[in-house]
């Protein structure tokens, strides 16, 4: 009983977590290159701190073969994938990223099917209509036909976090030294990029290091005490998090937002459900 109320406690933190982390990005006021690749430093230095705390530095040195795959987990899963979250969500809003972001679910079984070889259900099929429906009401509101560019840019993020996700569920280490791993090669590669157009600090390269450092952390911490379903209906409504407090900083939230959401949570929650049934 301790474990599964430690394993929801992490959860519902994780909630809270990720949910502050479209407003954290969304408020940068640096340029999105450094704020990236400063936030992959901090949240790097965080997390060697966890593995070499908990011993995982032996599984490297025993599996130095893992690094090359580990530095495409970076490219895709950090690089990539924070360049576009950090220049999607100035050009949107941070309610537009919170919601947006959550169609990691859609990317998941197409690249599943596409790359692993893995059966997609009916099921799944249809709950992945839900959430796209859900995109479709955000993106293109009313009778509005126009995309916006931050818009396509955050709808790229997940597709580049389950990139990283297929390659890292073959590295031989521990989920807590991919992670390590994964933001330290992101640092490398956008390094050059930020050094070139000027490095730039705030405070919230800082906040957004710690949010993907704990969150990570303690999301990995959750799905070790708890099964997966549990632990995604729980984080599932984030976004909520990051509509409350920006709302509360002046962002307008319309109907299309809500209606939005609740498909996309309803899609996520039919889809994690059908695929702790199947072991998906």
């Amino acid at each position: 009983m301790r474990r599964e109320a430690l394993g929801t406690a992490l959860a519902l933190l994780g909630m809270g977590i990720y949910g502050l982390e479209p407003v954290v990005i969304k408020s940068n006021p640096t340029s999105p290159i450094s704020f990236a690749a400063l936030s992959a430093l901090v949240a790097s230095l965080v997390l060697w701190t966890a593995v070499g705390w908990g011993g995982g530095l032996d599984e490297i040195r025993e599996n130095p073969a893992g690094i090359k795959p580990a530095f495409l987990v970076g490219f895709f899963g950090t690089a990539l994938a924070y360049l576009a979250y950090s220049f999607g969500a100035r050009m949107s809003t941070a309610i537009n990223a919170a919601l947006i972001t959550r169609s990691e679910v859609l990317w998941s079984f197409l690249l599943a099917w596409l790359l692993l070889g893995e059966r997609i259900t009916k099921r799944l099929v249809a709950c992945s209509l839900v959430i796209l429906a859900g995109l479709v009401l955000i993106m293109v509101p009313g009778h509005s036909v126009e995309l916006r560019l931050g818009d396509l840019l955050l709808l790229l993020v997940p597709l580049f976090w389950q990139l990283g996700h297929v390659i890292a569920k073959r590295l031989p280490y521990s989920p807590q030294t991919i992670a390590a791993l994964r933001n330290t090669f992101g640092f490398l590669l956008l390094l050059p990029l930020a050094a070139a157009s000027g490095l730039e600090f705030s405070g919230f390269v800082i906040a957004e290091g710690l949010v993907i450092a704990a969150g990570q952390l303690v999301w990995y911490g959750s799905i070790k005490r708890i099964n997966l379903s549990k632990a995604t209906a729980i984080i599932t409504p984030a976004p909520a998090v990051a509509i409350g407090v920006s709302v509360l900083l002046g962002e307008t939230l319309t109907l299309y937002h809500v209606a939005g959401f609740a498909l996309i949570t309803a899609g996520t929650l039919g889809c994690s459900i059908n695929c702790n049934k199947r072991n998906f």
